[in-house]
Parts: C-alpha cells; structure tokens; sequence
C-alpha cells in the first residue's frame, strides 16, 4: 500500500525543525531527507530512519523493522506525533551519517547508485532479494550484441540519447537533479533457460535504462519527439517499460562477460543451497547492470551486477 501524500507531509513538516526537508519518491513510495542527506523512507504510512550508533544511543528500544522486502533493517519510528523526539532523534541520525558531497551553490544530483546500493553494489557473495517495480526506457531486439553497427548497439546509442533528452528537461512535474542510471539489460535464448553464450547471435534482449519515478509514459513520448526533432532520425523503437522483477538471486559480477557462467554457478549452488530454484516463467528473465564501461576498462576488472529470477522450493 504506497504511503498517503497527506501523512508525508505530515512527517516532512513534524522533522522539520531538523534542517531543510525534503522527500523524493522512489518505488511509488518516499526517500527523506535532511540537508540533502537522506536518512530514512516513508513506505506504507509508516516512517523508517536508518540506524545508526547516535541512534542506538538514544532510543535503545526502539523497535525495528524492514521498509520492503530485501531492504536493510532500519528503525521503526512509530511516535511521529512527538516532534521534539522525532527532531532530535533525526539530528542525532544524520551527524552520524555521511553528508552530501555539494559544489559552492550546487544542489547534489540524486544517484542511484549511492542512495539504492542493495540494488546496484551487491557483494560478490550471492544473496535473495525481492525487487520492487521500476521504470525505464527500453529498445527490444535480438542478435549479438557485439556485432558492429548492429541493432543492440543502435539501441544502446538511442537509450543514452533520450535518457540525457529527460535529465536535461526543466518541464517534468516533481523533476530534481539526478545521475543517469547505468545501463542494463535482459537477455534470454528461445527455448532455453539458461544462457548459452557461445551463440550470441541467438539472444533475445531488451535493452534499458532506469527512470525516476517522477518521469511518467507522456515525459518519455517528449523526449522521443525533441530527438527525432534534433538527430533528425527514428526513435518510435524506444518505449516506456514498467519491470516488477520480483524474487532474485543477485550477486556482482567481476570480469569478462564471457566469463558470467562462473559466477552464474555459484548463484545456482547458493539457490540449491537455500531452498531456492530458478525461475525463468514468462516474463522473467536474466538480468545484468553495467556499472563499467568496456571500451574504458579492462575486461578483468569490469563490474557487472547479475540477477536472476527465483522462486521458493516447495
């Protein structure tokens, strides 16, 4: 149940006498903020501060609990009608927190990869995670993608373009700065489930790049046309995708692409393990994140997050 706008409010004005607050939506719920710095999220009318020692100190019963599955444990801060207590509870929070990072008058841009690491900086140990609803722009197509001039790599081009068209508009209701979000992708084979990747001309991919929540299907129909305006090219390929991804196997991937199935065995042992299975039923399929880019890195250190869908043993 997303959380009411009127009780996000609420809270935002009962932290206020911390600092400048701020919330942002993330997942169809809220991110909240001090100074820039966020320190807990408002998921289901409830508010979940991060933990930290100062606040170990200061409340030590207060009761925890998990904002969304596969989240980190935060505090459940249930007495948000006491705003001295919810005031300082809250400053106490962020002076143990990092601050943002801000150039003279320059307001931080939102960057997934920092604020959501349990979705973008997995260990390399395999772990279960269930992955809330997301959106982006997206090209589908199939062959190899390393095929020069070939369709992924025209996608890909496409992507960036309409991805930077959106980060740049000043007309997006709700907008505040942010990093564009790496590029990812889904891959599958026909009739396969798993992947084989000596024949990569018989991949089935969607090709994709992350939105904030706040950029909506009629934001990217924009961005569509002020590039076909531009480029003076086709662009009616990319559309908006919603992607509930659901339970997965996660775990980061350090190397050549060609060399993934390694570490995909050590996921598959970890699912066997724990009671787990692959799950690859319609509509769900392998997922990577690049995090390096190959034509700057060398392939032994490039970074590749790896999902897979899962489902619980009976």
């Amino acid at each position: 149940m997303a959380s009411s706008a009127e009780l996000v409010n609420y809270i935002a004005q009962q932290c206020s006498g911390a600092g400048e607050i701020t919330v942002r939506k993330m997942f169809g719920e809220y991110g909240i903020y001090l100074n820039g710095t966020i320190f807990g999220l408002i998921c289901d009318d409830q508010l979940f501060i991060k933990i930290t020692d100062a606040g170990k100190k200061q409340m030590p019963n207060l009761e925890t609990g998990f904002p969304y599955e596969g989240a980190r444990e935060h505090f459940l801060f249930s007495d948000i009608d006491n705003r001295e207590a919810l005031t300082a509870f809250v400053l106490a929070t962020c002076g143990d927190l990092p601050g943002p990072k801000r150039n003279a008058g320059k307001k931080m841009a939102f960057d997934f990869k920092k604020e959501q690491r349990e979705y973008y900086q997995p260990p390399r140990k395999p772990g279960i995670l269930s992955i809330p609803a997301m959106h982006y722009i997206a090209v589908r197509g199939k062959g190899n993608p390393n095929e020069e001039g070939g369709a992924y790599k025209t996608a890909v081009g496409q992507l960036y373009t309409i991805a930077y068209t959106l980060k740049m508009s000043r007309h997006i209701e709700g907008g505040f700065p942010y990093v564009v979000p790496p590029l990812e992708g889904l891959w599958w084979q026909k009739e396969r489930e798993d992947i084989d990747y000596s024949h990569k001309e018989d991949f089935q991919w969607i090709a994709m790049i992350r939105l904030p929540d706040f950029v909506q299907k009629q934001d990217v129909d924009w961005a569509i046309g002020e590039a076909e305006k531009k480029k003076k090219m086709d662009f009616g390929a990319v559309e908006f995708f919603s992607y509930a991804e659901g339970l997965c196997v996660q775990c980061m991937h350090l190397g050549s692409y060609d060399q993934e199935p390694a570490t995909i065995a050590k996921m598959n042992a970890y699912l066997a393990e724990h009671g787990y299975a692959a799950d690859f039923a319609s509509g769900r399929y392998h997922h990577e994140i690049y995090l390096s880019d190959p034509r700057k890195c060398a392939p032994e250190r490039c970074r590749t997050v790896l999902r897979q869908p899962v489902k619980k043993q009976q």
